[in-house]
């Protein structure tokens, strides 16, 4: 009999078109980790609710976010993906870890000061809200589901007792307190959770903002020539790509001084294969123009077959839900076997059959 594969569980919210950044920081070491692990990719449109919405954009992007997925290599044959909401269990197990966070926890969340912050309020020293002026909207308010996104996150996670998470920077203070979420139960209840290590694949481009490199690249960037998008035209690809932010001199070399020509190097040695030695050789004496146009040439040839599956993709929406009901299937096999336990260990009758 063979071993059970390590689970490994990630989530992403369905804000539209994935980036780039997105692709070879993420979904790329996604793709590879297919036939070891057994893998499950949830489109957690629930967290997507913390923040103003339109209920058309969101059930549209939720399909467009499962076709990039695919497109982009993730087989739902070896992996099962499938949408938050089609799971029960997530806003259940949230409910039991909810009562086991300390409220001051959960405002110490550095997302949740940095979002408080852009609707106009303060989070002081004693954890209380403070309405400031500078920035503020009328009638704006923080809602308790920003306050409560880290224990539904968590709950995502325990709900699968996933080994393992690929998170990055921004999300490491979230599964930290997923983890001691995790210790606390099963300190209180008994042994219950797997305690989730943090998944760190061997290699992962960084990608920057063109326009501002000190930056990491971002679907939320104001200006919209920072950030090059999965289903950008080509033409729409090169004309970021040629208009980027370069630095002083004219030598094509990486460098902490010379973070913009640093940043299309990563760009184009994750979308080429080469390295970026291998690129700084073969373009010496060349300039940021003809640097420019290469990378845009390696990005174009690699997104080119990527968007042309994603069209055929989005236009099968059966074939789409098909994906979607086979993941819940068996998403949902796992989380009741999950839930079941916990809700035992925390003193509820069985559920009725």
């Amino acid at each position: 009999m063979s071993e059970a594969k390590p689970v490994i569980l990630t989530c992403a919210q369905p804000t539209g078109q994935l980036t780039l950044g997105n692709y070879l920081g993420a979904i790329k070491n996604w793709a590879t980790m297919l036939d070891d692990y057994e893998c499950y990719f949830g489109v957690v449109n629930m967290h997507s609710i913390t923040v103003p919405y339109t209920p058309t954009d969101l059930r549209k992007n939720t399909l467009s976010c499962v076709a990039q997925y695919i497109a982009c290599g993730l087989d739902p044959e070896r992996s099962n993906i499938f949408v938050q909401s089609h799971v029960i269990g997530h806003t259940e197990l949230a409910w039991l870890l909810s009562c086991i966070t300390p409220i001051g926890d959960l405002q110490r969340m550095t997302q949740f000061k940095e979002k408080a912050a852009k609707l106009g309020f303060n989070v002081g020293e004693g954890n209380d809200l403070k309405f400031t002026h500078e920035g503020a909207r009328a009638g704006a308010s923080v809602n308790s589901g920003l306050l409560m996104y880290p224990v539904l996150m968590a709950a995502d996670i325990l709900l699968y007792n996933a080994d393992a998470v690929p998170v990055g920077n921004d999300q490491r203070q979230h599964l930290e307190l997923c983890r001691d979420l995790a210790q606390r139960f099963n300190h209180k209840y008994s042994d219950t959770f797997t305690i989730p290590e943090a998944f760190i694949p061997k290699e992962g481009a960084r990608i920057m903002s063109l326009q501002d490199p000190e930056r990491k690249m971002s679907k939320s960037d104001d200006n919209q020539n920072a950030t090059l998008y999965l289903l950008d035209e080509p033409s729409k690809l090169k004309k970021k790509i040629m208009s980027a932010v370069t630095d002083s001199g004219s030598e094509i070399v990486a460098g902490d001084d010379k973070p913009g020509v640093s940043n299309l190097l990563q760009i184009y040695s994750a979308m080429s294969g080469r390295t970026v030695a291998d690129i700084e050789e073969s373009l010496k004496g060349e300039g940021y123009g003809t640097l420019k146009k290469e990378v845009a040439d390696a990005v174009i040839s690699v997104l080119e077959p990527v968007q042309a599956k994603y069209h055929d993709l989005i236009q099968d929406k059966a074939y789409l839900e098909g994906v979607l009901k086979s993941g819940a299937e068996a998403a949902q096999k796992r989380a009741y076997k999950v839930l079941g336990k916990a809700y035992r260990k925390a003193g509820f009758v069985e559920r009725p059959r």
